[in-house]
């Protein structure tokens, strides 16, 4: 064990470690959850790639001597490399505003500096304030790090939900020409087609896409620089516009400098405009899976409109069952989402004075909504909406009994009469066109085309149907 002190006291840690005593309080002081800042590989990648930013600045201002930013350049190396992955056990709940995950980093990169230099750890030649953290704030950091973190979670989100729209765009083609009953208040309605049903998912996914890529396209702001308070005191003379330069060369990201660096540390609705666009996505999804779980309800006593795939038998007791597993998951993904987003929006409203000091719950429920959903989607993809199969039959019964085609005699005769035939149609347990048939106010040709299910679904055949006026009622 090697003793280390602070303004504390004094700690023993185990030699076989990179993290130092600030590390091991904070280790002890917040075990509470189970996950760690080593769960978060991204964010203390992020952090590293700043340590080795600011580093280079320094050095090339002269604030660093050249052998030191360069020990501390490699050993921030090798943690970007995913090197030293176990050194980050704090807790990602943490009080502080994340000062214990800062010097967390700040130790292990500066032993592991002193370690290249001297051939031991320690911090003779390399310090984990004097010299890791030169420059920096917690309080600039890490709103830093989340920016970059954030930033490649949603290019990794983009191809996850860039398959699903691809997707549904196919099933939409395939199922073109499915026809069925819409419902509305979960009541028999006009008919549709299952396409068009696909059509608005793929608007949907699609719309979400280019959110996506608007967002990617803009530089990353971020308040690096601002120290404590957003003053900048600590900082030295070219720091500012060298330690961009550099971390725009590290981490191949467009960056620059928040306009107004108080406001980067007072506020953070760049989280709640992220997390809000993966809530807008996450529910949009839940909707679709709970619909494709309706529509596919059964096998026989249910709407049973379409077939998902089998992934997995549904039941321990119930031979031969198989649950809509894939549409449930992506629910329960929506379900967490929504709650990890009302976490972020307290902390974010909790922000006191000049700082937010709440940013570890944000960067722990802002990089798990992106999991759940990058993952969620890919397997919706492929697991799910891939396979569905459509029932043909099924549906085109539904869409030739449902009672709302009884809008077609009423836009043409009148409500009261649509009414009479819907009703009719109800008390005798036929179809609509059975009973206009009875009733004698179309002619067989007429009826044909009135009732059509897919002229019905399509706006443009309809309008000109309806707008015939060679279409008369008999009198």
């Amino acid at each position: 064990m090697l003793k280390e002190s602070d303004c504390i006291g004094e700690m023993e840690i185990p030699e076989d470690v990179y993290y130092g005593i600030q590390s091991e309080r904070a280790r002890n002081n917040f075990d509470i959850s189970g996950t760690t800042i080593n769960d978060l590989p991204d964010f203390v990648q992020a952090i590293a790639e700043i340590k080795k930013a600011a580093a280079l600045a320094n050095a090339r201002i002269g604030k660093l001597d050249s052998h030191v930013a360069d020990a501390v350049c490699k050993a921030a190396d090798e943690i970007i490399a995913g090197k030293h992955a176990g050194m980050f056990p704090i807790d990602v709940f943490q009080g502080g505003g994340s000062t214990s995950t800062n010097m967390n980093v700040n130790e292990v990169i500066a032993k592991r500096a002193n370690e290249l230099l001297t051939g031991h750890k320690g911090y003779d030649a390399v310090h984990p304030n004097t010299h890791v953290n030169c420059g920096q704030s917690t309080n600039d950091v890490i709103p830093t790090a989340i920016g970059i973190t954030c930033h490649r979670y949603a290019k990794k989100l983009r191809p996850s939900l860039a398959l699903l729209t691809e997707t549904l765009q196919k099933k939409s083609e395939e199922f073109k020409n499915v026809v069925k009953a819409s419902r509305t208040c979960l009541q028999d309605a006009v008919p549709i087609t299952l396409g068009q049903e696909f059509g608005g998912y793929h608007a949907f996914a699609a719309r979400h896409l280019a959110l996506l890529d608007e967002m990617l396209a803009q530089p990353l702001e971020l308040p690096l620089g601002a120290t404590a308070s957003g003053t900048g005191f600590g900082t030295f003379e070219g720091y500012m516009e060298k330690v961009f330069v550099s971390l725009e060369e590290i981490t191949e990201i467009q960056v620059r400098q928040k306009a107004n660096l108080f406001d980067g540390l007072q506020q953070g609705d760049e989280y709640i405009r992220m997390s809000a666009y993966l809530k807008s996505l996450a529910t949009g999804l839940g909707k679709i899976a709970t619909d494709l779980r309706i529509m596919s309800s059964g096998p026989r006593c249910g709407f049973a409109e379409i077939r998902l795939p089998a992934v997995q038998p549904g039941s321990s007791i119930m031979p031969g069952k198989v649950n809509p597993v894939m549409p449930e998951l992506i629910n329960q993904i929506c379900y967490q989402i929504c709650g990890n987003d009302m976490a972020i929006t307290m902390a974010v409203e909790g922000g006191e004075l000049d700082l937010n000091v709440w940013e570890p719950v944000i960067i722990k429920n802002l990089t798990e909504e992106f999991r759940l959903l990058t993952g969620g989607m890919q397997k919706f993809a492929e697991l799910c909406i891939a396979g569905i199969e459509a029932d043909e039959e099924r549906c085109r019964t539904y869409a030739e009994q449902t009672m709302a085609n009884a809008t077609a005699a009423s836009a043409l005769l009148d409500y009261p009469k649509g009414t009479e035939i819907a009703q009719r149609a109800v008390a005798e347990g036929k179809t609509v066109k059975e009973i206009v048939r009875e009733m004698q106010v179309f002619s067989e040709s007429e009826i044909e085309e009135l009732f059509d299910p897919l002229m019905m679904a399509d706006w443009r055949r309809s309008s000109k149907v309806m707008s015939n006026k060679n279409m008369k009622a008999k009198q």
